[in-house]
């Protein structure tokens, strides 16, 4: 069973979103874990954009990564560049990657034309994240 550590700010948004999906695609391969280095809450809109396509983050919590220190993780990915600079060092042998995701929570404009930035910003992420599965984890 490998550990899986998904990075963020504020693991409010896109962290929140990689989490789901990696918990969905790994389900009995890996425990999926989500931090910020702060800790914002749960995005209602991430928690709804995902409700749209059957996946359920209404339980997930705004963790942050000192509670993790303890974990032994196989893969840590940041998904934003500030995580990725302000993340503290823990000892640990995990591989360690990175993308930028933008942030759908600055997203500006109408209600539609906000929730189409959070839907934009949840296909790169499960595209991202169907990539990582196959191959770090169905190898």
């Amino acid at each position: 069973m490998k550990n899986i550590l998904v990075l963020c700010t504020g693991n409010s948004c896109r962290s929140q979103i990689a989490h789901g999906f990696l918990a969905s695609m790994t389900a009995g391969k890996a425990l999926v874990y989500s931090a910020g280095v702060e800790t914002h809450g749960v995005n209602p809109k991430a928690i709804a954009t995902m409700k749209e396509i059957g996946i359920n983050i209404s339980h997930h919590t705004s963790n942050n990564i000192t509670e993790y220190f303890g974990i032994d993780f196989d893969y840590v990915i940041t998904v934003c560049d500030n995580a990725k600079e302000r993340c503290p060092y823990f000892p640990t042998k995990a591989v360690k990657l990175h993308y930028n995701f933008p942030d759908p929570a600055k997203a500006i404009g109408t209600e539609d034309e906000i929730n189409e930035q959070f839907r934009a910003v949840r296909s790169l992420i499960k595209d991202y994240c169907e990539k990582f599965v196959e191959e770090y984890i169905n190898q």
